[in-house]
C-alpha cells in the first residue's frame, strides 16, 4: 500500500476539504435498532424513464424479504449518470412500485419527498458523504489522484486490445498510481483536475472466493484494475463507489441484483475490506429470458424487441398489477402456484420465500402462463361487488379516453355484462385476460362496437323469434320458445339458437345466449333482429 496524502493535499484533490470524519459518518448513521434477523433491502434505480420487468423482479424480491422479516426496504435513487438522466422518470418508477403494492418503508417516497434518517436517499445529494470517505482512502494510500485524460485512456485501450491484454488501468497501465506528493502539486498548480482511483493491491492471476447467498463460494480473479471511484468531470461517485458507501451507512443487509453483476462481486469485496466494513449478504438472481415468438427459442428479455419488456406497456395494456406480480413471484418462488390453488385466497404477501431456494437460473417470462395468472385472477374477483367494472373503469380512466367515455355512464350496463355466467362458482368463466380485453369481450353490447357478421342467417328463424318474444320471459319459457322454433321449421334447437347469437352479437361463441338477450334490453335485441332480417 502506497503512503496516503496529506490532509491539505487531499482537500486540493477533492476540492475542498473532507466534511465530515468517518467517525462522525458511523455516529451520523448509526446501526439500525432491528430485531435479529431482520432484513434492510434497498431497490435503487437510475432515473432513465423505463420501468423495465427486469426491475420489477428485484423490486418485488427486496420488498418480501424486509416485509417478511420485519425489516426496512428502502427506495435509492441512482442518479450519478447525469448524462442519461430524464426529468419525471422516478415519479414513473414510484407510480409502477405503488401499483404493484411496494411502496417503500424508508427513502424516496414522491417528487423531493424522503422519508428516513439514514438520507439523503438520492446520490446527487451525497456528494460530501462519498468525499469524505474518498478522503480517507486517500489518507490511507488505498486510493490517489490520477490525471489521465478521456484520450490518454483511449489510447491505452487502443494499444491493451492490439496486444491482446485485457483493459483497464492496472499494473504498467496505471501511470499515476505511485505519484509523489509534489509530483500531484505541479499537476494541480498546472490546473489539471483528477478523478480518484482505488488503490488496488489485488492479483489477477490470484483467485479469490467470494460468498455469495445462493450459490455459495463463488470463484473469480482478484481484481488488480485501478477502478475510478469519483469522476473528475462532477466530483460524483461512480457506481461501484457509491454502492459502497451507501450500502455501508444505509446499514444495507442483503443486496438482490441481476448475475451479470456477479463478476463484480470480487471488487465489491475488495473495496469493503479497504474500509473494514462488515460485508452485507449478496444475492445474484437470474436474468429473465423469454420465448422468441419467432424461433420458439430463448433469449433475454429486451427493452428494443419486447413489449412486455415494459412494465408500462403491460399495465397500459391492460394487464392487471397483481396478475404480473403474482406471475413473476411464481418465477421466485416455485411452489407459490401450488398453494394458490390449494387456497385461492392466498397472496403473495402470505407466502415467505427462502432466499437459498431463489432461482439462480432458468427464469423465463412465459406470456402464455401470464395469460393463465391473469384468467385465475379475474375469475376470482366478485363481480357482485362490481370488482371488474371498477377496475376495468379505473384502467380506462387512466389509459383509453375513447373507452372511458363510452362506459363512464353506463355503470349498471357494465356490470350487468360483466355479471354473465358469474354465478356459478363450480363453472365460472375464465375468458377475461385484459382490462382491454374485457372491455373488447363485450364491445358487442355497444351500438357503436357492434360489428354484423357476414354469416348467412335463415331469416325465417328470426322473424319466428320476434313474433313470440317478450323481454319478460323466464329462461325456461324463452328456451321453449326456441324448441318449438326448431319443430315449426324442422331444423335442430342450437340452430335457432345461432342464429340468433350471430344477429345480436356477430359472433358464433359467447356466453349464455339468454343473459345476453336479457342484458341488452327489448329496444336493443328488436333492433338488432330486424336490421339483420333487413
Amino acid at each position: 500500500m502506497r503512503k496516503g496524502l496529506s490532509p491539505d493535499l487531499i482537500a486540493r484533490v477533492l476540492g475542498a476539504a473532507p466534511k465530515w470524519a468517518i467517525e462522525d459518518l458511523e455516529e451520523k448513521f448509526p446501526p439500525r435498532n432491528l430485531s435479529d434477523g431482520a432484513m434492510v433491502t434497498r431497490f435503487a434505480p437510475s432515473p432513465t424513464g423505463f420501468f423495465h420487468t427486469g426491475n420489477l423482479y428485484p423490486a418485488i424480491v427486496d420488498k418480501k424479504l424486509a416485509q417478511q422479516s420485519g425489516g426496512v426496504f428502502i427506495l435509492r435513487v441512482e442518479d450519478t449518470d447525469t448524462a442519461r438522466e430524464i426529468p419525471g422518470a422516478i415519479d414513473i418508477v414510484l407510480d409502477s412500485l405503488a401499483k404493484f403494492g411496494l411502496n417503500p418503508d424508508e427513502g424516496v417516497v414522491g417528487d423531493k419527498v424522503e422519508v428516513g434518517v439514514y438520507g439523503p436517499y438520492t446520490q446527487s445529494k451525497r456528494k460530501d458523504i462519498y468525499h469524505s470517505v474518498a478522503a480517507e482512502l486517500l489518507a490511507r494510500g488505498a486510493a490517489y489522484p490520477c490525471f489521465l485524460t478521456a484520450d490518454e485512456m483511449d489510447e491505452i485501450r487502443a494499444k491493451q486490445t492490439a496486444a491482446g491484454f485485457r483493459t483497464g488501468i492496472y499494473g504498467e497501465w496505471a501511470r499515476d498510481r505511485n505519484l509523489s506528493e509534489d509530483e500531484i502539486i505541479t499537476r494541480l498548480d498546472a490546473g489539471e483536475v483528477p478523478s480518484v482511483r482505488l488503490y488496488s493491491t489485488g492479483d489477477y492471476n490470484k483467485k479469490i472466493y467470494c460468498k455469495e447467498a445462493i450459490r455459495g463460494s463463488v470463484e473469480s480473479p482478484e481484481n488488480d484494475n485501478d477502478i475510478v471511484i469519483v469522476k473528475s468531470n462532477d466530483g460524483l461517485p461512480t457506481y461501484h463507489f457509491a454502492h459502497l458507501v451507501d450500502d455501508h451507512f444505509m446499514r444495507v443487509t442483503h443486496i438482490f441484483r441481476d448475475q451479470t453483476y456477479t463478476p463484480s462481486l470480487s471488487l465489491h469485496v475488495q473495496m469493503f475490506k479497504a474500509m473494514d466494513w462488515a460485508l452485507p449478504i449478496y444475492i445474484h438472481h437470474a436474468t429473465i429470458d423469454i420465448l422468441d415468438a419467432e424461433t420458439g427459442g430463448r433469449r433475454k428479455l429486451s427493452k428494443r424487441k419486447d413489449r412486455a419488456a415494459g412494465v408500462g406497456n403491460l399495465l397500459e395494456d391492460g394487464w392487471a398489477p397483481e396478475t404480473i406480480s403474482e406471475y413473476i413471484f411464481n418465477i421466485i418462488a416455485s411452489g407459490y402456484e401450488d398453494a394458490k390453488m390449494k387456497n385461492p385466497a392466498l397472496t403473495i404477501w402470505d407466502y415467505p420465500i427462502n432466499i437459498k431456494k431463489l432461482p439462480a437460473s432458468g427464469a423465463l417470462f412465459d406470456m402464455k402462463k401470464l395469460e393463465w395468472w391473469a384468467r385465475e385472477f379475474i375469475a376470482g374477483l366478485d363481480e357482485s361487488k362490481y370488482k371488474i367494472t371498477d377496475r376495468v373503469t379505473a384502467w380506462a380512466a387512466e389509459y383509453s379516453p375513447e373507452w372511458h367515455a363510452r362506459i363512464k355512464d353506463k355503470k349498471e350496463y357494465l356490470h350487468a355484462m360483466l355479471d354473465i355466467e358469474r354465478d356459478n362458482p363450480k363453472r365460472i368463466r375464465k375468458d377475461f385476460i385484459t382490462w382491454k380485453q374485457t372491455l373488447e369481450e363485450v364491445a358487442y353490447f355497444f351500438d357503436d362496437l357492434f360489428v354484423e357478421s357476414d354469416v348467412e342467417i335463415n331469416k325465417n328463424i328470426l322473424q319466428e323469434f320476434l313474433s313470440t318474444f317478450d323481454i319478460n320471459d323466464s329462461k325456461e319459457i324463452w328456451w321453449e320458445k326456441i324448441v318449438a322454433i326448431a319443430a315449426k321449421l324442422g331444423i335442430k334447437n342450437g340452430d335457432v339458437a345461432m342464429a340468433l347469437r350471430i344477429a345480436l352479437t356477430g359472433r358464433e361463441n359467447t356466453p349464455d345466449l339468454y343473459s345476453i338477450i336479457q342484458v341488452m334490453g327489448d329496444e336493443r335485441v328488436r333492433t338488432r333482429i330486424q336490421n339483420a332480417i333487413k
